[in-house]
């Protein structure tokens, strides 16, 4: 929070979703932040529909969305601000350079292999030694991303600006993926700089595994074709699902609710 009041310039307005935390976040926020636009949720609604009630409550051109542990370094505003000011019409989303604590890179976007398969790109590299040049990419990490408010409203589903049953995982790649397909870009921002310690969630690995498993398969069937994936499903995907069904429990659920989703998608 003190490292988006110190920016300048300031953020027109900050809103802070809480998933029902029970570390006293929401009071701590009305006590020492009292401008801050608070939401606060009776149950843990997840990641995603967290986001989506923040850009709704959000009145900005532009939305940036946070996780809870990012900071941002100084100037960030300013590389955006920047950024904005002569970016072509088509880009819908901004990414920034997200380091981790300790300089090294966490994510400068999001990448898609022929496999399907997607990556934070330069995860675990040196963040002083490269990712300094500006350019395209296939999608942004919302863990620090600023997205166009005209391109949310118009990729809006029933679901959300961000699928709400996604949970969280994986929202962020369905998100970038619907803004390709409507014609929209993804720039990198390299000089907004900001620093994350990653899975603030505290998330087991077998959930996560299972998340990760379930919302793969929500986003190749809302954005991709059957004849697509056939060749990536064959090489990756069967070995991985034998491999997952043994070591993970979770595995089966996951496929079963990957079906219900899948007939829930069908007009």
């Amino acid at each position: 929070m003190d490292s988006l009041f110190a920016q300048d310039p300031a953020p027109a307005e900050i809103v802070v979703v809480d998933n029902a935390s029970r570390d006293g976040t929401a009071d701590f926020i009305k006590e020492e932040y009292p401008g801050v636009i608070l939401v606060e949720n009776k149950s843990n609604l997840g990641a995603a529909q967290a986001r989506n009630q923040g850009v709704e409550k959000a009145s900005g051109e532009w939305v940036l969305c946070l996780d809870c542990d990012v900071v941002l370094e100084s100037g960030f505003f300013r590389a955006l601000n920047l950024a904005i000011g002569s970016l072509p019409a088509d880009v819908g989303i901004i990414q920034p350079k997200i380091l981790t604590g300790h300089g090294q890179i966490y994510s400068a976007g999001i990448s898609m292999s022929y496999l399907r398969r997607f990556s934070d790109i330069g995860r675990g590299k040196d963040g002083s030694a490269g990712f300094n040049k500006p350019g395209y990419l296939f999608g942004a990490c919302s863990a620090a991303a600023l997205y166009k408010r005209s391109m949310l409203d118009g990729l809006k589903e029933t679901n959300g600006y961000f699928d709400k049953e996604f949970f969280f995982l994986f929202e962020d790649v369905d998100l970038s993926w619907r803004a390709q397909r409507s014609k929209y870009k993804v720039m990198f921002c390299p000089r907004a700089v900001c620093r994350h310690r990653g899975d603030s969630s505290a998330t087991g690995p077998k959930i996560r595994q299972y998340l990760c498993l379930r919302n793969r398969y929500y986003t190749l069937l809302k954005n991709d074709s059957l004849w697509q994936c056939a060749i990536p499903f064959l090489i990756y995907d069967f070995p991985r699902l034998i491999w997952l069904a043994v070591v993970n429990p979770r595995a089966l659920k996951a496929l079963k609710e990957v079906f219900i989703y899948a007939r829930e998608l069908k007009p």
